[in-house]
């Protein structure tokens, strides 16, 4: 299986940081952000990945990853997303060549987590896994809704409810199989008014096809798109990697 991390936009929740480089590559802790991601698709098996950048930073990203041998990957691409704000299934659809008709695990640029998904992706055969986590603030993300009576089953996924239907929010990392540019090329950039290519709206097609799985994400995980989210994620890698900290922080 090959890996997709998804780059792009312009991280304007953080300006001014964002004005000097991606928001990909800004630190937490001791590592540029985007190394985080790239350890979740490596301990889990996979040695292929496509990063799909946008904006006025992208070179900056070969500058810092090179050709990706220090960090065990095989071989590395770049994708470059013509709209930085077209949307997360925008920046996906670029990934269409570089699958070449295999799955694809698929995580956003700005999610740290330290979760083991190997297995998952040994065994996935078909459809749609999504990781979900419970979340104190879910009206910032893409949100479960459960069938009544069977927390198992997925219906519905709401694009950041006023109204939380659950807690249970997706993370950012998906599996899908190659069908997912299929899906991507019949959204609609209304959806959720946002002009853009919604990837809650790709899940929602697998709903419809009775084709998405979920499991939780065991284990710490933060999107760090946010300065309160960004310094979080700086807190807990510091205090993992340095124990010492835990004192001060």
């Amino acid at each position: 299986m090959k890996g997709v991390i998804l780059a792009g936009g312009l991280g304007t929740r953080l300006y001014p940081l964002t004005h000097a480089t991606n928001k990909h590559l800004l630190p937490v802790y001791d590592k540029p952000m985007i190394y985080y991601p790239i350890q979740t698709l490596v301990k889990a098996g996979i040695k292929e990945i496509l990063i799909v950048v946008s904006g006025p930073h992208s070179g900056h990203f070969i500058h810092v990853l090179k050709n990706g041998k220090e960090f065990g990957i095989d071989h590395v691409e770049f994708a470059y997303q013509e709209k930085p704000n077209g949307g997360i299934a925008d920046a996906l659809a670029l990934a269409e060549d570089f699958a070449d008709h295999d799955s694809i695990t698929t995580i956003l640029g700005d999610n740290t987590t330290d979760a083991d998904i190997s297995t998952a992706v040994r065994s996935f055969k078909k459809g749609a896994l999504i990781f979900l986590k419970e979340v104190p603030d879910p009206q910032r993300f893409g949100i479960a809704r459960f069938a009544e009576g069977n927390p198992k089953t997925i219906v519905e996924i709401i694009e950041k409810p006023k109204s939380p239907p659950s807690k249970m929010a997706v993370t950012g990392l998906y599996i899908y199989d190659y069908q997912v540019f299929d899906f991507i090329k019949k959204c609609d950039p209304g959806f959720a008014g946002r002009n853009e290519l919604e990837i809650t709206e790709v899940n929602n097609f697998y709903i419809k096809a009775n084709q998405l799985t979920w499991a939780p994400l065991k284990g710490y995980w933060l999107d760090a798109g946010t300065f309160d989210s960004l310094f979080l994620a700086n807190a807990y890698w510091a205090k993992k990697r340095n124990p010492k900290l835990s004192r001060d922080l």
